[in-house]
């Protein structure tokens, strides 16, 4: 089977070559990216010497996809991942939507011309920002929490939010070239019969992740500890208690192992959350009591003005892949928390490596 993954440099799509490589018998793999993620360089060489074809190509340039040889599924990793993206000044709302929407049209159109099946690595950005800015929370052991006597709205209660939850506007611009990416490619699964399976992910988080605040905070935190680096807790109550949940890039590939030999089965939603939930979820406050125990204290900071699009309390829930497919995650938030302090330890530059030019 002939496998290939786009922004197979980046921390997600490398972290699915190596699993898929370590666990799948009689896999094929090959890549693309453009290697314009600062730190991608560094998984290069280490795909290469694993057998993994690479090529150097834009996903926003339709004619880099035309030379590619054909294969039978597509993993799309390529994406510009933060939800402040076209807002904070580094990207344009235009390049934004270059990257997440125009490149899934060229990728659908890729997957149309071979016959490959795809599946879309998505967010849990996707979900509309008005019902959970809103949300009543207060504060247990350090984080938020939603209150239980208050009107919930549909799809959202206190396991998480699940896929019936609306995804209307706002979203933010990236939440929605997410949304109209997946709407793209059911139509493309619908229209021209190919496979296509949609995975909204929680924050995902391991060793090797590129350290920035706006799309790997549990890696960014983790390092800027260890590094004795300024932190600052940013909006809300200025103390650290929102929440987000995070997912081992391990056990979203058990997911996609399950999906590809699944194939065109309708059975099944071909959307669907994947996170740590609930059990998986810590504030920044709490991220911060474990890095001390950890590597010994360190000044956090504060600064109580909100950013746009923060949100108090973000848990997926992922109780739909669990009845149809039997997932659940096996990498707890505690062992994934210490994979990511050895990195640290290992590699005191990493901040360094990973930072935006």
């Amino acid at each position: 089977m002939k496998i290939l993954i786009t922004g197979i440099c980046g921390f997600v799509g490398y972290s699915l070559a190596q699993q898929l490589l370590l666990q799948g018998e009689n896999v094929e793999l090959c890549g693309l990216d453009s290697l314009i993620r600062p730190g991608s360089d560094s998984n290069r060489k280490k795909l290469t010497e694993a057998g993994v074809k690479l090529v150097h190509a834009d996903i926003r340039n339709a004619s880099d996809l035309e030379c590619l040889p054909a294969v039978d599924w597509v993993i799309d990793a390529a994406a510009n991942p933060s939800v402040l993206a076209g807002v904070d000044g580094q990207t344009s709302s235009r390049q934004l939507i270059e990257h997440n929407l125009g490149g899934t049209v060229n990728i659908l159109e890729y997957c149309k011309r071979v016959n490959a099946g795809l599946i879309l690595l998505s967010t849990s950005r996707v979900y509309s920002i008005a019902g959970l800015s809103k949300l009543e929370v207060g504060v247990e052991q350090d984080a938020y929490q939603p209150l239980p006597k208050q009107a919930f709205p549909l799809g959202l209660n206190r396991s998480g939010v699940g896929e019936a939850y609306s995804t209307q506007a706002p979203v933010s611009l990236y939440g929605a070239t997410k949304v109209a990416s997946e709407v793209l490619a059911l139509e493309y699964s619908h229209t021209y019969g190919f496979p296509v399976w949609v995975n909204r992910c929680g924050v995902l988080a391991g060793a090797g992740q590129f350290g920035r605040p706006d799309q790997g905070i549990f890696a960014y935190w983790i390092h800027s500890w260890q590094q004795k680096r300024s932190l600052k807790y940013i909006g809300f109550d200025g103390q650290g208690h929102q929440v987000r949940d995070c997912l081992h890039p391990d056990d979203l590939a058990v997911m996609i192992r399950l999906q590809i030999a699944a194939g065109m089965d309708r059975s099944k939603a071909q959307i669907q959350n994947l996170s740590g939930g609930v059990t998986g979820a810590m504030s920044l406050r709490q991220l911060s009591a474990w890095c001390e125990t950890r590597f010994g204290p360190n000044d956090v900071g504060c600064e109580p003005m909100s950013r746009p699009f923060d949100i108090p309390w973000l848990v997926l829930d992922s109780s739909l892949a669990k009845a149809q497919w039997n997932w659940r995650p096996k990498r707890g938030v505690d062992s994934i928390l210490e994979e990511i302090a050895q990195h640290a330890e290992a590699n005191p530059d990493w901040l360094k490596l990973s930072a935006p030019y």
